[in-house]
């Protein structure tokens, strides 16, 4: 355990309390003035309206990409957890790949394959007669925000798949058994039987891909890096541009992206709370059905 507390230490621990002490400092991150200001940071951040922008763009990100992952992930899950589908692991190792791909490779070739210019996208829509032209779905700011979520939304659809896959395993098979015994069809079984013992699970599920979803850094700065005119900038794209590649010739300031990284830090960790909570409330309802299957 000494080496993984070792990189914990150095690469969690330490930045997270060193985060919170920048934020009290006037510091572009870049030379030895660093000038105590308090709370000053904070009070620019709670007025900043880009900062404002960019946190709700992360939130329609989790109101919009949070129920079609469970919903489709939860489908796909049913299918796979059948014990009949001989493809049944391939299928699964397929959904998961894009899981492990690295953020950045997915960013470059997904803004190739939305490329106005030739880009299979636009030339599948055009070969169907759907759209007249091609359309230029990562540079139009009324696209490009959904156009980089539909991607974010295939790339993390697999370990949203594998959580409910682990869900559907604590079903009990004599609930099916005896769900068939009494003659009901698939969709009494979903309803009645599925549906109810996965609900406690659904909770915790849900928390994670929200809290997954408001992390989308990687492919969000390598397809679009925010643009055009931030209409997909979201917070951790605010937050590096503003600590690290300010724009128009303007000096870095660590200091108050340290600021807003903390109080959308303090976002993440309600709900990080609220995953603990339903943590709980999962290991009783399985302590729930230990008692009952004994019975």
């Amino acid at each position: 355990m000494v080496p993984s507390g070792l990189l914990a230490l150095m690469f969690t621990l330490y930045p997270t309390v060193m985060s919170w002490y920048f934020s009290f400092l006037d510091w572009s991150g870049f030379s030895d003035s660093a000038q105590f200001v308090g709370f000053a940071n904070y009070r620019e951040v709670l007025r900043d309206g880009m900062f404002w922008d960019a946190f709700w763009r992360s939130f329609l990100f989790v109101l919009v990409a949070v129920p079609i992952r469970l919903t489709l992930a939860l489908l796909v899950a049913i299918v796979l957890n059948n014990q009949a589908l001989k493809l049944g692991p391939a299928f699964r190792t397929m959904f998961f790949l894009p899981v492990v791909t690295t953020a950045a490779i997915v960013g470059v070739v997904m803004s190739l394959m939305y490329s106005p210019f030739n880009g299979p996208i636009n030339q599948a829509l055009m070969a169907a007669h759907l759209i007249d032209r091609p359309i230029d779905f990562l540079g139009d700011p009324g696209t490009s925000l959904w156009s980089v979520m539909a991607v974010e939304i295939w790339k993390n659809f697999g370990i949203t798949m594998i959580y409910w896959l682990a869900a559907l395993q604590t079903v009990p098979r004599a609930c099916y058994e005896a769900a068939a015994v009494d003659g009901a069809g698939r969709w009494q079984v979903l309803r009645h039987v599925t549906v109810p013992i996965l609900l406690p699970f659904a909770a915790i599920i849900t928390l994670l891909t929200a809290n997954s979803v408001l992390h989308t850094f990687g492919v969000v700065q390598t397809m679009t890096a925010g643009g055009p005119y931030f209409a997909s900038q979201t917070v951790e794209v605010y937050i590096y541009q503003t600590a690290f590649a300010p724009g128009q010739g303007g000096l870095p300031r660590l200091g108050y992206a340290s600021a807003a990284g903390c109080l959308f830090g303090l976002c993440a960790m309600l709900i990080a709370l609220l995953q603990l909570w339903a943590g709980r409330k999962v290991a009783q309802t399985r302590a729930n059905l230990a008692v009952a299957r004994a019975a």
